[in-house]
């Protein structure tokens, strides 16, 4: 198949001429809705990890030290990543039932919903323990929409790509969470700057969650402008890209899943490390100005993104298993020198910032779907998308909560040894998965 344009079936064409399209979808648009789509689910992501850190402590946790206020602000983070699967399955059978189109406008209206409701949500002052509740409650609805928001673009570009640029394929989806993170980041040093405390948490930091919902509403219609195109359908039916059921899927192959959700572990919980623990230690122990790690932080996920194209083309080079093997070796040498790192004080918080980004850069680009590629064409859709949802549950939906709560009472050498305990799981899951071949 041409790299530069997808056929599609005469029934797809006749359906593209009645509705007056005449093009077919090429690889460059389903590029921008990947990075489009999944820009705006990290957006979300970020704003909440962050308001975790520099909100939600004071204004629905003041009866709590600021270190415990954070440490339940992260046991909410963690609900989204729980629900996740189960937002899966749910979604999966109403792709099966009504189609692809409303499945994604649900999921994308829920997150949008649950996302703007935060910024309306009333403090503990004003409505005591129903404050939290309400949080929970819109947390875990996040992580359904999450869950059905997967729309199959990815596996589109995977399946789709020469041979020669399979490494490069893989990391465009992932470039959505640098650019997530920039915006996210930069919105909340904006108004955190401009604004006095007592601003800032009484109403500035409800407009990052406002504006949260209306890139929503951009990346609904910029994906549903994609999947309700009659070459879209084609293409997922031409590589037999259905939503199977999950039982289906781990009777099958759970094996490989399971594997291929291992094998994401070191970079995913680096990727928590660098962003919502790093701030959080860096306002609780280093004692650093919001600003300045945010600002550390942007440039960090500036070197990440140019990370992921550099690990892009050499695993074009060199095979995508062999340079997630190589960096994950190199995360277990940062995963030694954290603890002196976070100890250094603001230099050393910036270093491991830095470096740290740097290495997430190269691993995250690379870390999905490297065992799920072996899977049935048919199991494939499914199959990305719960491998991704387990490996976010068991490498980074606590990693904010453990690390954070570890290392404040048993010091940094707790946090590089929770990035390395992922590590240790990402070699295991390399070991036993490197016989498998991609299938086309």
């Amino acid at each position: 198949m041409s790299s530069t344009s997808y056929t599609h079936s005469p029934a797809a064409s006749a359906g593209a001429r009645a509705s007056g399209h005449h093009g077919d979808v090429s690889p460059s648009e389903v590029a921008v809705g990947v990075i489009i789509g999944r820009s705006s689910e990290y957006f979300d992501f970020f704003v909440f990890g962050i308001a975790c850190v520099l909100v939600f402590p004071q204004v629905l946790f003041p009866f709590l030290p600021r270190l415990d206020g954070m440490l339940m602000a992260f046991a909410i983070f963690s609900l989204a990543f729980i629900a996740r699967p189960f937002g899966t399955a749910l979604s999966m059978a109403i792709q099966r039932r009504w189609g692809l189109a409303v499945k994604l406008t649900i999921a994308l209206f829920l997150l949008g919903s649950c996302t703007v409701s935060m910024a309306l949500l009333p403090s503990y002052e004003s409505a005591g323990a129903a404050a939290i509740w309400a949080l929970v409650v819109l947390r875990i609805g996040q992580g359904l929409a999450l869950g059905g928001s997967w729309d199959g673009l990815r596996s589109l570009l995977a399946m789709t790509a020469p041979e020669n640029r399979r490494g490069s394929y893989a990391m465009i989806g992932q470039l959505g969470a640098p650019v997530g993170f920039v915006l996210a980041a930069a919105l909340f040093a904006y108004f955190h700057s401009q604004l006095s405390e007592a601003e800032f948490l009484d109403w500035g930091w409800r407009y990052p969650f406002c504006v949260a919902f209306a890139i929503n509403v951009v990346a609904l219609f910029a994906r549903l402008r994609l999947v309700v195109d009659p070459s879209y359908a084609a293409m997922l039916e031409q590589r037999d890209l259905e939503p199977v059921k999950v039982r289906e899927l781990l009777d099958k192959e759970g094996g490989s899943v399971a594997i291929d959700s291992f094998a994401a572990l070191a970079g995913f919980a680096l990727f928590h490390l660098v962003t919502v623990f790093a701030l959080s230690w860096g306002l609780t122990v280093s004692a650093q100005p919001v600003g300045e790690i945010l600002g550390v932080q942007i440039a960090g996920a500036v070197c990440a993104a140019v990370g992921m194209v550099v690990a892009g083309a050499l695993a074009d080079r060199f095979g995508r298993q062999g340079i997630l093997l190589g960096v994950t070796v190199l995360i277990g040498l940062f995963s030694l020198v954290t603890p002196v790192l976070l100890a250094g004080g603001s230099a050393g918080q910036n270093v491991f910032i830095l470096a740290g980004f740097i290495l997430l850069g190269l691993s995250y680009g690379q870390s999905s779907g490297v065992v799920t590629s072996n899977l049935p064409r048919r199991l494939r859709y499914t199959g990305a998308a719960i491998s991704t949802d387990v490996a976010w549950l068991i490498g980074a939906a606590f990693a904010p909560l453990v690390a954070m709560g570890l290392s404040a009472r048993f010091g940094p050498v707790a946090a590089g040894l929770y990035l390395l305990s992922g590590v240790i799981c990402t070699l295991i899951a390399l070991w036993i998965g490197r016989s498998a071949k991609p299938r086309e």
